[in-house]
């Protein structure tokens, strides 16, 4: 069951739910032949969201080092404590 359109899913909920559950895959829901929504598991929509945050700082890691190699001015770490309260 990897696709269901919505009025099928919501007759038939708890089955949707436990499919994405035990299998660890997404139910997609459909409307009008167009995937509109997916039911997944809690604990992979974690870890998808805790990889995304990682691969964000990884982007960002790389445009601060790109500032850094094309000479833009960096703050020093004194200014930087004062600004987040902590000096």
């Amino acid at each position: 069951m990897s696709e269901i359109t919505v009025s099928d899913a919501r007759a038939r909920l708890a089955g949707v739910v436990d499919a994405a559950r035990v299998g660890h895959d997404p139910v997609y829901l459909t409307r009008r032949g167009q995937r509109v929504a997916a039911v997944i598991d809690a604990d992979d929509l974690d870890r998808l969201i805790a990889s995304a945050e990682d691969l964000a700082d990884i982007e960002a890691t790389r445009a601060a080092r790109a500032e850094i190699a094309s000479g833009e001015a960096t703050i020093p770490w004194d200014q930087v404590k004062v600004d987040l309260g902590l000096a």
